[in-house]
């Protein structure tokens, strides 16, 4: 017959949890409480008197029924009684073990060898040392976890001790232990606290993205809808990887919950670029060629570094992003990409070999996905297939990119022309294609952006248009990687520093 497996409540003395005092403790399910009764030595009186313990017996051995029955059988054979039950919480309580008293004492300790001094001697040698060595190593980390719990508050301080009242957050970040993961999670939630809320810049299905101010600073609030936790979540912990910054993905400064019990807010703060999203730049402005080498070199130097695993304490697992459009793209003052929106993102780790995919309903953007993707052939298990993914839509993003770059008309010296924006696929797609609509598009016609022939008139078009069509190629494995395409740009030699106002 099968013993129940609940819980029991018992009355514990002596064997309580945390070495509290009289109270009471939770057996694991199937366990049982027991009163045990054990021989102590008086050192005064050298007389044996009863000493009583209860507690939660675990439930090895049959709820530890078993030993009870041997303590309770032969009591001077193990020096002690226990008596045990299940039947009741706290049914402990009251049960009197039997207890038969000693009357003999200790024998005295015999007398010490004087040949075995010597081996006495270095046995207690070692203990010392040993000793000594532990207390050593604990006051050595005693004094990092010091340090380290100093940091924070040190930051703190700083954040009002300078010249104009407060210290920039590019100088706080900078200040961070060099991990390249961010401000302390005590700073991150002082920020947000004082953040204040100026106007929206814009709406998407994640959420809403402010302009807000902290202290006389601009930075971009990104509030979540509820419903988008786990995206938060992945985004803030993507942004707070070691060795995750880079100038070409968009700054992470903070991110906290606020929330009382009727209303919660997600959010992260990050940089803000007051030019927005490569999406509505290009719309907006027609580029020159220097323009677009930087915008495409700046993007493929952003890719790389995430697709890149860095080796060694602290390390970098590699990231693939997942979601690459020209809306989760920001443009810099300087002229370059920041690459943003991370909800999405995987991360890998070769040494694990274990591939970190977030629980996301999210599934991207279709109107970008490649076609292993739409076709559902992408291999969840290699990591190397993300990558290539990102990739495809890479060359989408330099479509977009290309269109906008002016070059000159034959045969008319002084103008210049270049194409309308357009999203790829724009042609062939309704506005909010579905799985079917791409799929059929992307994978069974084989379709890809056109490229105009006035692309052969200008260098970077040129280099440009072909980095593209091998970007979107059907294959995943021909595609080019983002170090490539990289190392390809910067051949190029066309200065980067270039601003635009």
């Amino acid at each position: 017959m099968l013993r129940p497996t609940r819980v029991l409540t018992c009355y514990c003395e002596g064997h309580c949890p945390g070495n509290v005092q009289n109270g009471t403790c939770e057996t694991r399910p199937g366990g049982s409480c027991f009163v045990s009764v054990e021989a102590v030595l008086d050192e005064e009186t050298k007389q044996f008197v009863p000493e009583y313990s209860h507690g939660c017996m675990s439930p090895e051995q049959g709820g530890g029924l078993l030993q009870c029955k041997v303590g309770t059988v032969s009591p001077q054979l193990h020096g002690k009684s226990i008596v045990c039950c299940d039947n009741e919480d706290l049914c402990n309580q009251d049960l009197q073990p039997p207890y038969s008293p000693r009357t003999t004492t200790t024998p005295e300790p015999p007398l010490v060898n004087p040949n075995s001094m010597p081996l006495f001697a270095l046995v207690i040698s070692v203990v010392l040392c040993l000793a000594g060595l532990l207390v050593l190593i604990g006051a050595i980390y005693c004094i990092y976890r010091r340090r380290e719990k100093r940091k924070p508050a040190y930051l703190m301080n700083s954040l009002y001790n300078t010249a104009n009242g407060h210290m920039p957050i590019a100088d706080l970040v900078e200040q961070t232990s060099g991990s390249g993961s961010g401000l302390p999670l005590l700073v991150q939630r002082t920020i947000a606290k004082q953040i204040q809320m100026v106007h929206s810049v814009g709406k998407g299905r994640y959420g809403e993205v402010w302009l807000a101010k902290w202290r006389d600073e601009k930075v971009a609030v990104k509030i979540f809808f509820t419903t988008e936790e786990a995206s938060w979540f992945r985004e803030t912990e993507i942004y707070q990887t070691v060795l995750m910054r880079n100038e070409n993905i968009l700054g992470f400064i903070a991110a906290d919950i606020k929330g009382t019990g009727s209303w919660t807010q997600m959010l992260l703060i990050t940089d803000y670029h007051e030019l927005g999203s490569l999406h509505d730049y290009l719309q907006k402005r027609v580029l020159n060629p220097h323009m677009l080498k930087t915008l495409a070199l700046s993007l493929s130097s952003g890719v790389a570094h995430l697709h890149t695993e860095i080796f060694g304490t602290p390390g970098k697992p590699s990231i693939a992003h997942r979601d690459i459009k020209s809306k989760n793209i920001l443009v810099k003052r300087n002229g370059q990409c920041a690459i943003a929106d991370f909800g999405l993102a995987v991360k890998y780790t070769s040494e694990s070999d274990e591939i970190q995919i977030a629980p996301n309903s999210r599934v991207g953007t279709r109107r970008y996905m490649a076609p292993e993707v739409l076709s559902e052939t992408l291999d969840l298990k290699v990591f190397e297939g993300f990558k290539m993914a990102d990739m495809y839509s890479v060359g989408l993003v330099f479509w977009e990119m290309a269109r906008r770059c002016i070059t000159t008309v034959r045969g008319a010296k002084n103008t210049t022309t270049c194409e309308d924006y357009a999203l790829p696929y724009q042609d062939v797609v309704p506005s909010d294609p579905s799985f079917e609509d791409m799929y059929a598009v992307v994978c069974v016609k084989g379709v890809r952006p056109p490229i105009p022939q006035r692309w052969q008139d200008e260098d970077i078009l040129v280099v440009l248009s072909k980095i593209m069509q091998e970007c979107w190629h059907p294959s995943p494995a021909v595609r080019l990687t983002a170090l490539r395409v990289k190392k390809t740009l910067v051949k190029l030699e066309t200065d980067c520093t270039i601003k635009i106002v």
